[in-house]
Order: structure tokens, then sequence, then C-alpha cells
């Protein structure tokens, strides 16, 4: 069979086979769900994309080994708090890693840990690399990773083939929280959630000596008029 005959064969396998779905209970792994059926799990979970701002700039005017040693630094810390903070990461694209939350604490979980990855990217990460790279401060560059925060009910299937397959998220909440980590503003704060997210969040996530950290307002997100919340507040490690 030709290429074009073997894609065609399995356009219609996956188009015209009933999905089985079936309801998760913890963030699935990529062997957890069939590649070559239409396998998926159906999983009330928030998401939470982190993504490094400027990396367009890193890579243009900065040296290949310059620019890894900041990507590397800045997604090793904010993974490393995913993770202490129960997150489960099921992806990393470029210059942004998305990860996965659930159970009944998921919301303040994963409002605290973005709350961290901001003071770990300002406190920590960028002194260090100011230090070891002065360059990097004397052309201007402000390290800044935005986090964007929501949640929902998500579909999770695998997509390629066979030692090139990845789990994918299809849903209102990973297509939310994606486009929320890519919201640029003239005054950049560093998280933004859903109005469904900040209503769930315990007081601890929510305020910090009585004071509200989450400021509301009306934004398109994605073609979509809608109330989220913004923070430019850090959380000690």
């Amino acid at each position: 069979m030709s290429l074009g005959d073997d894609i065609r064969s399995d356009v219609d396998k996956l188009v015209g086979t009933p999905w089985t779905t079936r309801n998760g209970y913890v963030v699935p792994g990529t062997d957890d769900v069939k590649l070559y059926s239409n396998d998926a799990v159906k999983l009330d979970a928030v998401y939470l994309y982190a993504d490094l701002l400027g990396s367009t700039k890193l890579a243009r005017e900065f040296r290949p080994e310059t620019a890894g040693k900041v990507l590397r630094a800045s997604l090793r810390t904010a993974s490393q708090i995913i993770k202490r903070k129960g997150g489960e990461i099921r992806s990393y694209d470029g210059d942004r890693v998305m990860a996965i939350f659930i159970g009944k604490s998921k919301n303040s979980s994963a409002a605290i840990a973005a709350l961290q990855i901001n003071y770990a990217i300002t406190s920590i990460v960028q002194p260090a690399l100011y230090t070891k790279l002065p360059h990097l401060q004397r052309d201007g560059f402000e390290l800044t990773m935005c986090v964007g925060i929501a949640s929902g009910e998500a579909f999770i299937a695998r997509a390629g083939v066979r030692d090139s397959s990845d789990l994918v998220s299809i849903g209102r909440a990973p297509n939310v929280a994606a486009k929320l980590s890519d919201v640029r503003e003239p005054h950049q704060h560093a998280t933004y959630i859903t109005a469904d997210v900040y209503k769930m969040l315990s007081p601890e996530a929510k305020l910090a000596d009585g004071t509200d950290m989450w400021e509301a307002r009306g934004s398109d997100i994605g073609g979509e008029w809608m109330t989220i919340y913004r923070s430019n507040y850090c959380w000690g490690l």
C-alpha cells in the first residue's frame, strides 16, 4: 500500500469508530490510553500552562547555549513546583509546560503553584541567570513566566503513531488555560485564572493578610468574552 492508502485507511478507522470512554480518577499516563482505537478518558481537572515570555527575543538575540540555559532553568523550576503541589506534568511544548491537577484541592493547589512559580522565577532563577550570564541583564532580557489556569471536564486521548504518540487533552479547560498563559498586557501580570477556579479557591489561596490577591477583569479569550482573575503576587518557597 502507498502512504496515501495507509493514511486513508487510518482516517476511515479513526473517524468511523465510536469512542470508548470511561471516567478517570487519576491523571492517565500514555500507556493508560489505547493508541489504535478511539479510547478516551474523561477527567474533571484543573489545567495549568506555564509559558516563558520573551522566548522569541531569547532565540533571536542570544546564543543557543544561553537560550538553552534560560529555558532549562525556567521549565525545570516550574516543573519542580508543579510536582511538589501535586500536579501531573503531561507535556512540554517549546517554552511552556502543561500540568493537570485533580482532587478536592485541585483549584487551590494549582493557584498556589502559579504564585510560587512567580516567586521562584523572579527571586531565584532570574538573579542566578544575571549572575552567571550577565549579558542577559546588560542586553535587557527580563525573565517572566506567565501561568494560565482553567478547570472543567477534559477528554483525554492519544494521538500519533507507535513510538511517536502522546496524550492530547480536548475540552474547554485545557484550551482556555493555554490561551490565558499567552495573555500579553502592557503591565504584565504573572497569573491568570478563570472565574470557576477563583470561586473554588480556599481562603489561603485567595487572601494575603486579608487582602484579595486576585483582580477581576473582563477579557476576550480566544474570541470569548469572559471574567478572569489576574494576580502578580508571589508565594514564597
